[in-house]
């Protein structure tokens, strides 16, 4: 299975809807889509990965730092996820503090009480919601 065959699969089960959304796209943006909802997808279940949240804490900083490094032009780590995304990255010239966003919203999902205050819970829909579809758009 290629990394973009991992990505598609990933996407179909994880998140449906932007599977479908990316199916309608040209072949060409489906390439540069899947994998890109792909990370979303496993930045979005990273905290739930275990019942000891500092598990899921500890995933979402593998995807912060391989995200890191594809913004910065280093070599993919060894996943598909991170494979796939690493040129899309490159040629939309996406930039990290896009992707921290996205994973400092997901840090707060096993925050008892979150939000706190409309504040924080701006903060949450801005990572959550705003920036995948900006970084969507961008691609």
């Amino acid at each position: 299975m290629t990394p973009l065959d991992h990505c598609a699969a990933l996407v179909a089960e994880a998140d449906p809807d932007r599977f479908l959304s990316a199916m309608t796209a040209p072949v060409a943006g489906r390439a540069r889509l899947l994998p890109l909802y792909a990370a979303f997808a496993e930045i979005a279940r990273a905290p739930w990965a275990s019942q000891e949240p500092m598990i899921g804490l500890m995933r979402l900083q593998f995807w912060e730092d391989g995200l890191r490094e594809i913004c910065a032009g280093r070599p993919a780590r060894a996943h598909p996820v991170l494979e796939a995304l690493a040129p899309v990255v490159a040629e939309a010239g996406l930039e990290a503090h896009r992707f921290e966003t996205l994973i400092a919203a997901r840090r707060c999902d096993r925050e008892p009480g979150h939000p706190t205050d409309v504040a924080a819970l701006h903060a949450y829909l801005e990572g959550s919601a705003a920036t995948p579809m900006a970084l969507a758009v961008q691609v």
